[in-house]
């Protein structure tokens, strides 16, 4: 007699019916939803889209964009530095793959004698007549870098490289924190309007905890924020949910509240007041050189400062002027994409300026912004500059695959977070070593290139060495580019009606800022209140 059984579902077909009502409660919730217009059309499939978008970057970046289409650093650029950076060199073969014929494309003048290059690369003095501790910089050093905006591992592993190295590291805004005091490299300390590390309970500028740490030996110089390339002319803000004990510490701040900073500083409102704040800062520092980094704006505000500086006779030891191409911090789109000089044009700016006034002998000039290989070295020195900073490119040294995720607190490689788990990513000694090799082979590029074109010192380096291509038939230097004005030409009465013009209405006592236009009519503009007032029957 056989023996009844009773028949149940297998595993199989019971994860089926379990997979089959998710899918169906999916999509009566999609259907019913009123904030996706594409969910209630297409209930279920409509999350494909979310899908393909949240992996589109990685698929463009991986598998769609050339060698030489990459935003903001091509597939070229970042495989010359990640091969500097492991010590594999960066040799290509074949053959340039980039356009040389397209407009806007720069190339060096070689020599048919080219000389050996130079056994030791030169250091560049940041020290003007006022400067009793000068610091001799190196011609490629970390632009500035918060903690905060990078992880703690991050920044000691670029310290540890700037240490062996014996190149400089900025600190970035967010104060002089443990972190880029790990290794002891040479450390020049950057404030902002928030004065970070340096700033009263009030968030005004502290004299006394800032001689307390200026004076500290690694720190060689002091660099004031004015404006910065990614997003000029504003302040930023810090959620509170990011500030950690380690970065209220280094920064100054309370926990549990946002971190807010001021758009401009309070401890000074005028040029004038700025170089007088400079010689304080100098005068704190124990005599420690002290510069100022900006974007550049609104050419008469520089000939403002330059006004300053020859009434007051205080100088900066040396100004940085920052591209609106750089930034490694999260900023609003609209300042990324359309506010701020870009960096060759506010270096002839600087550069202008203080050779039209008399000045240039006193005051070096750095520059940051896009910075990778020894070729963007020898276009920015020819157009003014004494020495670079680079940040993004010391990212990708430190381990940073371009992910754009840094305002997000989930980077993949563990450089631009404060999350523990991910920023473990970073060993300090492995990365370290290679951000000493990034910098040492971009330095030796740079050299390399000098001895091609025959020249024996950055200091014989000038605007008619290297082109620009304006068109497919056409090419001129950046001597012919540009306007270049001779040494106290502003002082003595120049014939270039632009920059008389703006000489004429600079003002030591103000920072104006952009001038309002008078050459287009423009609708008139009602009073916010009385529009309302109107509207109400006021």
């Amino acid at each position: 007699m056989s023996s009844l059984r009773t028949s149940r579902p297998g595993p199989k077909l019971a994860a089926a019916a379990i997979g089959t009502a998710a899918v169906a409660a999916l999509g009566v919730r999609d259907l019913l939803q009123r904030r996706h217009s594409i969910l209630r059309i297409y209930p279920v499939l409509g999350h494909a889209r979310w899908a393909a978008e949240a992996i589109r970057p990685e698929i463009q970046q991986y598998f769609i964009e050339s060698n030489t289409d990459g935003r903001p650093f091509d597939r070229d650029a970042r495989t010359m530095i990640y091969r500097r950076a492991k010590g594999l060199g960066s040799d290509d073969a074949y053959g340039t793959q980039n356009d040389i014929t397209s407009a806007g494309y720069d190339h060096i003048l070689h020599a048919s004698s080219p000389l050996e290059p130079m056994q030791s690369p030169p250091r560049v003095r940041l020290g003007g007549p006022d400067c009793t501790q000068p610091y001799d910089t190196s011609m490629l050093n970390i632009s500035s870098m918060s903690f905060g905006s990078l992880s703690g591992n991050a920044v000691m592993a670029m310290n540890y490289g700037a240490k062996e190295g014996g190149f400089a590291q900025e600190t970035g805004e967010g104060g002089l924190s443990e972190y880029h005091l790990k290794y002891g490299a040479d450390i020049i300390w950057e404030f902002g309007s928030g004065y970070f590390g340096c700033r009263t309970s009030e968030g005004q500028f502290d004299p006394d905890e800032y001689a307390r740490k200026v004076n500290k030996p690694e720190v060689k110089g002091t660099l004031i924020k004015l404006s910065q390339g990614a997003k000029p002319g504003v302040g930023g803000v810090l959620p509170a949910a990011k500030i950690t004990p380690e970065i209220a510490a280094a920064r100054d701040i309370a926990q549990g509240e946002d971190c807010v900073s001021p758009a401009a500083h309070t401890a000074f409102s005028t040029p004038v007041g700025m170089m007088h704040f400079i010689a304080r800062l100098r005068e704190l520092s124990g005599g420690k050189p002290v510069g100022f980094k900006l974007c550049v704006g609104d050419r008469s505000e520089v000939l403002s400062l330059c006004k300053a500086m020859l009434e007051t006779g205080i100088t900066p030891d040396w100004i940085s002027v920052d591209g609106a191409e750089g930034g490694t911090g999260a900023a609003p789109l609209e300042l990324e994409d359309h506010v701020g000089t870009p960096l060759s044009d506010g270096l002839v700016t600087i550069q202008n300026a203080l050779v039209g006034t008399g000045l240039r002998e006193r005051i070096a000039i750095g520059c940051s912004g896009k910075i990778a290989g020894g070729n963007d070295i020898i276009r920015r020195v020819a157009l003014g500059a004494d020495f670079c900073n680079a940040a993004r490119p010391m990212m990708m040294a430190t381990g940073c695959i371009q992910a754009q995720r840094c305002n997000t607190n989930t980077c993949p490689s563990g450089v631009a977070t404060q999350d523990p788990r991910r920023s473990r990513a970073v060993v300090v000694e492995d990365k370290g070593p290679r951000v000493m090799r990034f910098q040492q082979e971009t330095v030796q590029s740079a050299l390399q290139l000098l001895a091609s074109m025959g020249l024996e010192s950055f200091d014989d380096l000038g605007p008619d060495h290297v082109l620009r291509r304006i068109d497919p038939a056409r090419v001129v230097t950046y001597g012919e580019l540009y306007t270049w004005l001779d040494e106290g030409e502003l002082l003595s009465g120049t014939s270039d009606s632009a920059w008389a013009h703006d000489w004429e209405i600079a003002d030591a006592h103000r920072f104006q800022g952009a001038r309002p236009s008078h050459q287009r009519h423009r609708k008139h503009r009602h009073d916010t209140d009385a529009a309302n007032g109107s509207a109400d029957g006021r």
